[in-house]
């Protein structure tokens, strides 16, 4: 990495992404310059703290951007949309971790390990991908390189902190009045209550039956991958965790498979830890892979429906591979590259 420092902006950095950024960006010793913190009007003045440093934050409504050379933009789409170019105009590079340019054609999607190049051919602005895609990507791809991928199958179990961290309070709340005898608790986050609960129903629902967060597993990962045609279908779960999503898969490949080999190509890939010991009961559950850089990839067996299909389970922490630490490393390759 150069010893160059680089100046860095988060637009959204009160929120639970933009506490990890800032957590991430120290841990993985990234050659910080500036850090400059940015929020809405209400969070401006407010300090924030970190080890031995503390920042007041900015009001992002200002747009006063110049000398940042990258931003991260954790503050929602309209927030990216009405303010990410004029950090670009500001002489900086975007990361942003909202759906705003995600299928931009001329704006890269990156998932780092798999395609870094595209980092490299943005035009002020790159996108980070959804939660669930980047975590599927960490079992998917491996494969895809082992076996050429066709086609999958994803259910995804979605933890509370997905929405923010209104989703845990409310989560919490609700458990809470379970244990008090009170099964009467209030839904203000989700549309149903989350306590012993499963809600089949993650993002908008969209004229062909899909919610948004399923189409995304479609469109991001043929993106990403460069596979424009291949198919998908998900359907996107909420569970009553706090922290990590699970995905389970069911993927089709051009080429004979075998788990050995599976096993092997998951190992050897930087974003993955194999987690695949179900005799010893090891496999990757969300209280193990909380708070970790890497995904865990487990239960590969052959699909019994699928000819060269293989069935497998992922879990990731989605604040970090699906949006914080993802998007710092997307900025170390634009700093190494």
């Amino acid at each position: 990495m150069s010893s160059k420092t680089y100046n860095i902006g988060i637009v959204g950095a009160t929120g639970a992404v933009g506490q990890e950024l800032i957590h991430l960006l120290y841990e993985r010793n990234f050659p910080l310059g500036e850090l400059r913190l940015f929020a809405s009007a209400r969070s401006k003045g407010k300090t924030i703290t970190y080890k031995n440093d503390s920042w007041t934050v900015e009001c992002s409504d200002d747009q006063d951007f110049g000398g940042i050379d990258i931003f991260f933009f954790s503050a929602g789409g309209s927030i990216s949309k009405n303010l990410a170019q004029s950090a670009v105009d500001a002489g900086g590079v975007v990361i942003d971790n909202s759906s705003a340019y995600r299928m931009h054609a001329g704006v890269p999607l990156v998932v780092p390990g798999i395609n870094d190049y595209a980092a490299m051919q943005h035009n002020g602005i790159i996108a980070n991908p959804n939660c669930s895609s980047a975590v599927a990507l960490m079992g998917l791809y491996p494969l895809h390189q082992a076996f050429g991928l066709k086609r999958f199958f994803a259910s995804t179990y979605q933890a509370v902190s997905g929405a923010g961290a209104a989703g845990i309070i409310e989560l919490e709340e609700q458990l809470k009045a379970w244990a008090a005898g009170d099964a009467s608790s209030k839904s203000e986050v989700f549309p149903h209550p989350m306590a012993f609960n499963l809600l089949p129903h993650v993002d908008a629902f969209q004229d062909n039956g899909y919610t948004k967060e399923e189409m995304k597993m479609l469109n991001e990962c043929r993106k990403i991958m460069d596979l424009p045609d291949m198919l998908v279908s998900c359907t996107c779960v909420r569970v009553p965790v706090l922290r990590a999503h699970s995905i389970a898969i069911n993927a089709e490949f051009e080429k004979p498979v075998n788990v050995a080999e599976a096993q092997a190509a998951v190992e050897a890939f930087e974003g993955a830890e194999l987690c695949d010991n179900p005799a010893d009961l090891r496999y990757p559950m969300p209280l193990d892979f909380s708070g970790k850089e890497k995904c865990g990839v487990g239960r590969i067996r052959i699909d019994t429906a699928f000819e060269n299909g293989l069935s497998f389970w992922v879990v990731g922490d989605q604040l970090w591979r699906g949006a914080a630490l993802n998007a710092v490393e997307i900025a170390e390759v634009l700093v190494r590259d």
